[in-house]
């Protein structure tokens, strides 16, 4: 067995490489590299420059912004996202959220949620209270 990259996976893993170092500031990465604080400027900021590249929410279905890559390219996706001290995209809104509404949402709340979620123009969080 085979388990070496493929030379599309080495060509993926190196424009992502590239593209987090050189989009991504410096001052962002530094602070996550750091252990800083990040604000929210900071990860609206970083939310916004994956998104313009359409890396905010690859998960989500392709019709909502989703990439349709490979289970390696999202971990390559991953570690090059670490490894580059790039904020990961806002969870709530990517992970929970978005992909909740993606799947049971009518079309309108998809045209009226989705972009902004992916984009950090809302941000979402779930509140509890006990007793």
């Amino acid at each position: 067995m085979d388990l070496s990259f493929t030379t599309a996976e080495l060509a993926f893993r190196d424009e992502a490489r590239r593209f987090f170092r050189s989009a991504v500031p410096e001052r962002i990465r530094a602070k996550l590299r750091d252990g800083e604080h990040l604000g929210k400027d900071d990860m609206v900021a970083s939310q916004r420059i994956l998104n313009a590249r359409g890396w905010a929410t690859p998960n989500w279905p392709v019709a909502w912004g989703g990439q349709d890559w490979s289970p390696v390219q999202v971990y390559l996706y991953q570690d090059e996202l670490q490894q580059a001290y790039v904020p990961p995209p806002i969870a709530f809104n990517v992970s929970m959220v978005g992909p909740v509404i993606a799947q049971f949402g009518n079309d309108a709340q998809k045209r009226r949620f989705l972009p902004r979620a992916a984009n950090a123009d809302d941000f979402w969080c779930q509140g509890f209270s006990e007793p």
